[in-house]
């Protein structure tokens, strides 16, 4: 069984963009997985398995320029279905 459900990517350009601030506001407000926030202060990807994936994709919409979303739904795939 899944814990959580949607494997979540994007990418945010912005400025003084911060891994640690926003892996930290991720961890503590959105329930879910597998984070990683990588990249410097203009480009930050995103990584989260997560079941609300609108919510990290709001919060990140407030640091900047969001592209690259990628939404996959991975208990679909491990039925064997398109995600």
């Amino acid at each position: 069984m899944i814990d959580f459900r949607y494997d979540t990517q994007l990418l945010i350009e912005g400025k003084n963009l911060s891994e640690d601030d926003i892996n930290d506001y991720i961890t503590k407000n959105f329930e879910g997985d597998c984070l990683l926030a990588v990249g410097d202060d203009e480009l930050i990807k995103i990584h989260y398995h997560t079941n609300e994936p609108w919510k990290v994709l709001e919060y990140c919409r407030t640091l900047g320029e969001i592209y690259d979303i990628v939404i996959e739904d991975m208990d679909r795939q491990s039925r064997g279905l398109k995600g």
